[in-house]
Parts: structure tokens; sequence; C-alpha cells
């Protein structure tokens, strides 16, 4: 790749010595939680590819930003917390999803039935449907290529002729009598809605077979699983069976957002392990409905697949209860053995009862579980082209494709991945490992320590659990470069903190894009539907854009009536990175009412040089009126002189025309405006900024500007409301 922004958002120049290890990674790890409060406890959970033993101690990070453009890195020694000597061994990872349930008879019987419906997805890798075992008896349904096979007992038989076909539904049940020795097995393909199809798959086979002499009690039943481990990738319906007398059946389009299914008849649970798909259409589903609560029985399907990591399960290697007085910042665990280095980031926010700060650094974390090991970089994408030469913890994850995927891939079958997790090592979140997101959010937290401005840090998923309250205690929230992915509660939490005199420092671009679900039986996970339109590298299947937790469309906040123009008084316009480039100063800007914000800025042009050229690049919002900004913002600046690659958003196109050069839909606008109770918005436009904050030691034109707007801010002296033709 060749382009000098995405050069310099990768590049290695000043990490600690025994970080620029040119052996392979070897050691990871992850803690839970992310965010807690000073006076909790927390775990931290290591593994080593070869054996070792080395020291674990905290660290508080100021800065990870290792390039040119960062002021450096920077992490103090957290001596009170005691550093302690810790043996490491490796610790596997089992992806895949899988439902299990315990059917528990009684007394053995000699007959069982099973029905189901499968569909298959990913045909040419071999997995197991459904397995059934107990002491004495065992029974697979799988698929190798395109034959759908069975095993019973030691016993194999093919169950249909005709190949299996993707994605198209099959009805399959197995009747076995283990006194006579008998198996029947029928497996259908009811009419779909295609007549050519149907040629070559409509229709019954049904298949009689002798077995071995079997008896069933106590059967534990596997979804989509193996009797050895085997997973399957595809969705399956309306699973029921029956032991002797005892019958199970589940509904699974029921408890959509809990990990553990009832059964509708019957007394055993099913459990769903990995967080496979819910929310997706199964084999009765017609296109009339589109939500899945207005018609469950058409959404009684789970999509499961084989690379699906929800829970990494490792033993925990180390706790630690944070002492009460341990100040409010970001922490990581730092391993060191002679093997190298890993360090484990989380957030602390201060004890219960301690004072707060008046400042709040609120961490996308809802974004770095979207980007959780993503594979941008290795597979390329729309806007980044792939790299052979790639940091250690990238590398990482081509030589390790068990850790889980990010919201930026596609399963193996084709299917966009919905759900994303934070419980297993997530590669990216490391200081200096990625130039997106958790490394440049660092930047905004050295900016701070810089400014010598007290400030305590807050995550998404806490404004998420605690809602304005989380926010309540603060005059002043800072945000991160990239606050992407936002849920309904965090976004009306920061709504009635603005209503209530809250100032907010948009500091990013692509904020507050798209929308995400979380759910407490799922902890530590998010859920996304692509729907519709935006930027994005999948999209949502048919009928699938109402989340699975709490049924809310899915898509672009934008599509769902709160464009982010609303909140932040700017939306998301374009990206391109070729370049950064500078503001131009609005001419009227210096006799607005927001002209405080440029005191010591006289020139014209505002951030001329950072990190890829300019503070105004990657991802750049706009002011538009039309989505929602208020009509007496004051523009302060823009940015349009940029790279050809910048093209507006996709949700801007509305046909096949050519767009004028340039174009008036690409730029960045820095804004400032006052809101309800005193409070007031700035929002400068760019994911850039950050990259410029620190330029001459921080004795520069966005420094400069973004310390006069936190001074003010801190002001307890209100906003006053502007007159109606005050611009």
């Amino acid at each position: 790749m060749t382009r000098e922004l995405l050069n310099q958002l990768f590049e290695l120049h000043q990490m600690p010595l025994n970080d620029r290890n040119p052996d392979p990674k070897l050691i990871t790890g992850y803690c839970e939680p992310w965010s807690l409060r000073a006076g909790e406890t927390i775990q931290w959970f290591g593994s080593s590819l070869q054996a070792t033993s080395g020291v674990l101690d905290l660290v508080k990070l100021n800065c990870g930003d290792p390039t040119r453009s960062g002021p450096g890195f920077s992490e103090d020694e957290c001596e009170i917390v005691p550093s302690v000597t810790i043996d490491l061994t490796t610790q596997p990872l089992v992806p895949g999803s899988y439902g299990e349930a315990l059917v528990t008879t009684g007394q053995a019987s000699p007959t069982l039935a099973l029905s189901l419906w499968f569909q298959p997805t990913l045909l040419k890798r071999d997995g197991v449907i459904v397995s059934l075992k107990n002491e004495g008896s065992s029974i697979e349904v799988y698929n190798t290529g395109t034959s759908l096979m069975g095993r019973f007992g030691d016993l194999e038989y093919p169950l249909r002729k005709t190949p299996l076909e993707r994605r198209r539904w099959y009805l399959l049940t197995v009747n076995v009598d283990g006194g006579e020795g008998v198996a029947t097995v029928s497996v259908s393909a009811p009419r779909s809605a295609s007549p050519g199809r149907d040629l070559m798959q409509h229709g019954e086979e049904v298949s009689t077979f002798d077995v071995q002499e079997l008896t069933f009690k106590d059967v534990v039943l596997r979804l989509a699983a193996g009797l050895t481990g085997e997973r399957w990738d595809g969705r399956i319906a309306e699973p029921k069976l029956r032991v002797g007398e005892v019958v199970n059946e589940w509904q699974l389009e029921t408890a959509m957002e809990q990990a553990v299914i009832p059964p509708a008849v019957g007394e055993s649970d099913l459990h769903l392990m990995q967080l496979p798909a819910r929310g997706v259409t199964g084999p009765h589903w017609t296109g009339d409905h589109q939500r899945w609560t207005d018609q469950p029985n058409e959404w009684n399907a789970i999509h499961f697949h084989h690379d699906d990591l929800y829970d990494a399960g490792w033993q925990p290697s180390h706790s630690v209860a944070l002492p009460d007085e341990l100040p409010s910042g970001i922490y990581c665990f730092r391993f060191q053995s002679e093997l190298g280095t890993d360090r484990v980031p989380f957030f602390v926010r201060p004890a219960v009862n301690a004072q707060h700060s008046d400042v709040a650094l609120l961490m996308p974390s809802a974004t770095y579980m979207a980007y959780a090991n993503h594979r941008m970089l290795i597979e390329g994408a729309d806007f980044v082209g792939a790299r052979s030469n790639l940091r250690p913890e990238h590398q990482y994850l081509v030589d390790h494709n068990d850790l889980g995927l990010s919201h930026y891939e596609k399963h193996p079958d084709g299917s966009g991945v919905m759900f994303s997790s934070r419980r297993r090592p997530v590669l990216q979140v490391r200081p200096g490992a990625d130039g997106w997101n958790f490394t440049p959010d660092t930047d905004i937290n050295a900016f701070l320590v810089n400014a010598q401005v007290e400030h305590d840090i807050v995550t998404d998923e806490d404004l998420h659990d605690e809602g304005y309250a989380a926010l309540a205690p603060y005059r002043v929230v800072v945000t991160g470069s990239h606050p992407e992915y936002w849920s309904t509660a965090m976004l009306d939490a920061l709504d009635e903190w603005q209503r209530q005199g809250g100032r907010l420092m948009y500091l990013g671009g692509n904020g507050f894009y798209w929308r995400v679900a979380f759910s407490d039986h799922w902890p530590g996970a998010i859920e996304l539907r692509r729907a519709e339109d935006g930027v994005r590298n999948w999209q949502t299947g048919d009928g699938e854009n109402y989340h699975a937790w709490g049924a809310e469309y899915g898509g672009l906040w934008r599509r769902n009536g709160r464009a982010p123009n609303q909140l932040v008084g700017i939306g998301f316009a374009a990206q391109g990175f070729e370049k950064a480039t500078f503001y131009q100063r609005d001419p009227e800007a210096k006799a607005s009412r927001a002209a405080w914000i440029l005191e010591g800025v006289d020139e014209e042009q505002i951030g001329t040089s950072g990190l890829g050229g300019g503070a105004a690049g990657q991802e750049v919002d706009r002011f538009d009126q039309r989505l929602g900004s208020p009509d007496h913002a004051v523009i302060l600046a823009s940015a349009t002189d940029f790279g050809p690659d910048m093209l507006r958003t996709k949700e801007e196109f509305e046909g096949t025309v050519a767009f004028p050069t340039p174009d008036p839909l690409v730029r960045a606008d820095m804004v400032f405006y006052e809101t309800p109770e005193g409070g007031a918005v700035f929002s400068v436009g760019s994911i850039s900024w950050f990259g410029a904050l620190a330029r001459n030691a921080y004795e520069n034109d966005v420094a400069r500007i973004t310390s006069n707007v936190l001074e003010r801010f801190l002001d307890p002296t209100p906003f006053p409301v502007p007159e109606q033709n005050e611009t």
C-alpha cells in the first residue's frame, strides 16, 4: 500500500525497544471486564504459545501512539498494585457456535425419533448437522461436501441421492427402533420460490437401514456440532426429539436474547454456545413480514458458524482488586518475559464514592468491539489495501484464525458477522497496534494529560448500562476519534445530558453512525444489522434488518430518525485516505459569537500538517440543515481540499450521475452551537484531528483551538441563548 496516510497510520517508530522484537508474537491475553471502577476486581487471562515465566504488572497508559505524528509512547508504572510472577502456557481456543440439550429419560428405551429443518450454507466444508449420544448409542447426521450421510453407532449410510444445495431448506426426520435394529430416514426439500431449482431438488427421499442394537437414555442432543467437536455452518429450525415416551420440542423464535431456550414441550433446556445468530428467517418465512416480532414463527431458525467466538473461556491467570484510590484512567496489564511483551488495556472509573473530575473522556468501546480483530489490513477492504508487512498483532491474526471475527468481515459462508465480542483476545486494542480507534484515542488522552486537565474515563458500555447517570457528574464530555457505534440507550443518555447543560466536544468523524444493541444475557457483546444503506462491508439478509436483541430496526441512525447532525451538528459526509488536509477559516468566523474559539489563531488555514498532511481527513462530517443541523450553529471552518479518493458516502448516492468537482457535499465542517441550560457543542468533523494535536509539542493551531474550547467549556458560566438572527 503506497498511500501516504495509510502508511503512516500503521508505521512503527517510537515504541520501547522491548516491543520492537522482530520475532513472531507468542503471548496474548484479554481481561474481564474492560471497564470498572476503582475498588472493583478485574481478571487477566493470559496465554503463550511457548511455556514461559514472566512478570505481570499494571501501567497507566498516557499515550499508546508510537508514530511520528503523535506525542510519543508514554506509560507510568502503577506501583500501588504490586507486580507478580506468572507462569504461562497455551490456553486453547474452541470457536464454533452450537446448541446442546440433555434429555433425561429415567429409563432406557430402544426407540428414538428426531426431526428438524436444516439449511446448509457452506458445503465446501464438512460438518455435523445434528448428533445424539448417550452411554450406549450415538447418531450423527452430517454432510461431506454435498452428500448427506448418517452414522448410527459404527455404521455409516448415505441419506440422500440428490446432492444438497446451499441455502435451501430441508426437513429431516430420523426414526430408530433399536430393538428391531432398523432406522428410517426421510429428507424432503419442499417447494421453494424458484421453479428452476425445484426441478432438481423438490420432493422426499426415504431410506431404511439395518443398524446395530441401540438403546437410549439421558441423551445429549447437539445442533451444529459433532460428538468429537466438529462444527457445521448453516441454519436449524424446529428441532424435536422423542426418546421412548419422553418428548422435547424447542421453538427457536422464543427467548430471542437469551443463551438458554426453554422447551416448548418437555423439560430440557437448549443451551446456546459461542453466540450463534438469532433473528434470522426460517423455513416458513414468506416475505409478508419484515420484523420478527410481527410473525415470530417465520424467524424460528438459528444460524450457526464454525468460526463464531463469543467467549474464549480461558482460565483466569490473575485477579486484581483495584485500590479505591486508584485514579481514573487508561490502564494496561503488562506481561513481560523473554518471549516478548503484551499489553491488555482496560479502563478505570473513579470509585463509587470518589470525587469526579469535571471532564470525562468517553472511550468508544462499542467501536472497539465492532472492529475487534478486523482483518482489513490482511484481506483488504474497499478503502484499505492488503498488506504483507504487518505489525505483530495483525500477523498473529493471520497465523491464528480462531480468534473470532469483527463486524467488518463475512463468515466463510458469505453471511455478515452480526455479533462481536470483547471476551477474547482483541489484538488491535493494544497500544500502537492499529491506526484506527484505540491508539488514536490515546492521543486525545495524551492531549488532556499534557494540558494538565484532570479527567475521568467513561466507556460506551458504562453509558449503555447506566444511561444519563454515567455522564451526570461531568460538565464536559470529550469523545474519541471515531465514536461510530451507538445503542439507543447511549444516544438517549447523551441527549438528556445535553438538555441538562452538558458541554460536548466531538473530536472525531463518522460518529453516531450505526445502531447497535446489547443484551444482558450476552455481556461484552454487541449486535449489528447493516440494514438498507451506508458504507458497509456486507449487508443483512432478506427479512433480517431487525435486531434479535430488542427487535429495533438496525442500520444507520440517519435511517432511524436520529441523524448525527441532530446531536452534534454534523454528520458523516465522505471518506478518503490518500491525504489529510487543512481547514479554511470561514470569513465571518472572527466576527461571530464563537470567535473566542479562534483566539490566538491568526492564519486562515488551520491544521496544515499532521498525520497524513493535515487535521481534516480519513472520514469527515459536514453541517447539513436538511439532516437536523441546528440553524443557529456557527461554522468556524471547512475543509474541502482532499484527494480524488475522498468520495461522498453511499447514503448520499441517489443515482449513477457524475458528481461535480469539487463536490460540495464532500466537506469537513468545524461547528459550534449552544444547547439548553447553558450547554454547548463543539464538533470538528474529522477523524484526523487527533493526528494534528501534538505537532510542535502542542504549540499549534489545532491544539490551541481545542484548548480554547476546553477552557471555556470548563467555565461554569452558562452559554447565553443566541438571538434569533445571530449566527
